[in-house]
C-alpha cells in the first residue's frame, strides 16, 4: 500500500469537498450575500468527493485482493456514523419534523438500510445522504467487475456512462420506475448478493446480481436518470485517471466523458433547477476538475496539515453539519434579513459547533469502528476464511 504521505492529497481533496458542502448550506441559510452563484459550492464539493472515490476505491479493492475484507471495511467505515445520525434526527423529530421527502411507511427503513436512497426514489432523513446512494452503486459495480475478473478497459466506462447520461437526458423526463416496492426488492437483492460475496458461496453470481441491480436502479429508478449516469461517469473518470497515472490506460476517455457530462444539461429534458443551467454547471465541473488536477500535481509535496485534517473528519463534517445547522436556525430564526454582524456571528458559531462535533464523532465513533473492522478482517485472514480474490491476479 502507498505510504500515508502519498495519500495526503486525497485527504486534502476530501477536506475541500466537505468544507464546500458545509459552506453551501451555511451561506444559503445564514449569509446569503456571501454565497456565489456562478458555481454551486455544494455540487463542486460532491463532484470532488466522487472523483476521489473513483480514483481510490477500485485500486483499494485490487490491492487488498479480498472482496470480503473490502466490504467489512466499507461497512464499518460508513454505517456506524450513518446510523448514529439517523438516530439523532429521529430523536429530534418531536421538535424538528423529518423531511417530507422521507417516505412515511416501512419502505423508508428498507431504503436507508441499503443506502440506495436516491436510486430507489426515497429521501434520506438528512438531505446530504443522497450522495451515498451513488457511492453504494459504485461500490456494487466495482465489486462485480472485480469478482468477474474485469481489470482492463474500465476507464472506458466513464465514457459509456457519459453517453448513457446524454441519451437519458434526451429520452427521459423522469424515472420510468417508481414506488415503495423498489426499496424492498433492492433490500432483498442487496442482502442476498452481499451474503454471497461475504461467504464465498456463489460469489460470482451474487456480485453480478448486485452490479446489474445497481445499474438498473441507476438508469430506471433514480429521480433524474441522466444525472445519475453523469455521476457514475465522473466516478469512473477518476478510475480512468488512476489507470492513466499507472500507465495501464488512456486519459482520453475521462476527458471525453467530462465534456459530454458538462454539455448534457444543454439538451436534457429534465434540467430545470438553477445549478444545472449550462453556465453554472460547466463552471462547477471545471472548478472540480481543476481542483482535483491541482492537488494531484502537488501530491509529492507537503500540504497544509489543517486541510488534511479536515479530510480525515470529512465524513462526519458531511453528515453532521445539516442537523446542527437545522437546530441553530430553529433557535435563531431565519437570518437572511438579519443584520450582517448577527449573520456572521451565528455562522461562526455554527462552524465551530460543526467542526467540534465532527472531531468528537470521528474520535469516539468513526475511528474505533474502523479499527474494529480491521481487526475483524485480520481475524478472518488468520482463520483462513477469506475467499479467492478473483480469477485474475491483483495488479501491482
Amino acid at each position: 500500500m502507498p505510504a500515508p504521505t502519498r495519500l495526503a492529497w486525497l485527504d486534502a481533496l476530501r477536506g475541500i469537498g466537505a468544507l464546500a458542502v458545509v459552506a453551501e448550506h451555511l451561506l444559503t441559510w445564514a449569509v446569503p450575500w456571501l454565497r456565489p452563484t456562478f458555481i454551486n459550492l455544494g455540487m463542486f464539493g460532491v463532484l470532488v468527493f466522487f472523483l476521489v472515490s473513483g480514483y481510490i476505491i477500485p485500486v483499494s479493492l485490487e490491492r487488498r485482493g479480498d472482496v470480503r475484507g473490502f466490504w467489512i471495511s466499507r461497512f464499518f467505515r460508513l454505517y456506524p456514523l450513518y446510523a448514529g445520525v439517523i438516530v439523532i434526527v429521529l430523536a429530534l423529530s418531536f421538535w424538528l419534523p423529518v423531511r417530507p421527502e422521507v417516505p412515511r411507511d416501512p419502505s423508508a427503513v428498507a431504503a436507508h438500510a441499503t443506502m440506495l436512497l436516491d436510486v430507489v426514489g426515497a429521501g434520506g432523513v438528512v438531505n446530504t445522504m443522497w450522495t451515498l446512494s451513488y457511492e453504494m452503486v459504485f461500490y456494487l459495480m466495482v465489486t462485480a467487475l472485480f469478482v468477474t475478473g474485469v481489470r482492463v478497459g474500465r476507464g472506458l466506462l466513464s465514457l459509456a456512462f457519459a453517453v448513457a447520461a446524454m441519451a437519458a437526458g434526451l429520452a427521459l423526463a423522469n424515472a420510468p420506475l417508481a414506488g415503495p416496492w423498489l426499496s424492498w426488492v433492492s433490500l432483498v437483492l442487496f442482502a442476498a448478493g452481499l451474503a454471497c460475496v461475504l461467504t464465498g458461496v456463489f460469489r460470482t453470481a451474487g456480485a453480478a446480481v448486485l452490479g446489474v441491480m445497481a445499474l438498473g436502479l441507476l438508469l430506471t429508478a433514480s429521480p433524474t436518470p441522466w444525472f445519475g449516469a453523469a455521476i457514475l461517469a465522473v466516478m469512473f473518470a477518476g478510475t480512468a485517471v488512476h489507470q492513466w497515472e499507472r500507465g495501464t490506460g488512456s486519459l482520453w476517455p475521462a476527458l471525453a466523458a467530462g465534456a459530454l457530462v458538462a454539455l448534457t444539461p444543454v439538451w436534457a429534458l429534465d434540467a430545470g433547477w438553477w445549478w444545472v443551467q449550462p453556465d453554472v454547471w460547466i463552471s462547477t465541473i471545471a472548478l472540480a476538475v481543476a481542483t482535483f488536477a491541482g492537488l494531484m500535481a502537488l501530491r509529492g509535496r507537503r500540504l497544509p496539515g489543517v486541510l488534511v485534517w479536515f479530510g480525515v473528519i470529512s465524513y462526519s463534517l458531511y453528515l453532521l453539519h445539516l442537523p446542527i445547522l437545522t437546530v441553530v436556525i430553529a433557535i435563531t430564526g431565519d437570518l437572511r434579513w438579519a443584520p450582517a454582524a448577527l449573520q456572521l456571528g451565528v455562522s461562526l458559531l455554527c462552524l465551530v459547533l460543526v467542526v467540534l462535533a465532527s472531531w468528537l464523532t470521528y474520535r469516539l465513533l468513526e475511528r474505533p469502528m474502523q479499527a474494529l473492522g480491521r481487526r475483524l478482517t485480520s481475524a478472518g485472514q488468520d482463520r483462513g476464511q477469506l475467499g479467492n480474490p478473483g480469477p485474475v491476479a491483483v495488479e501491482q
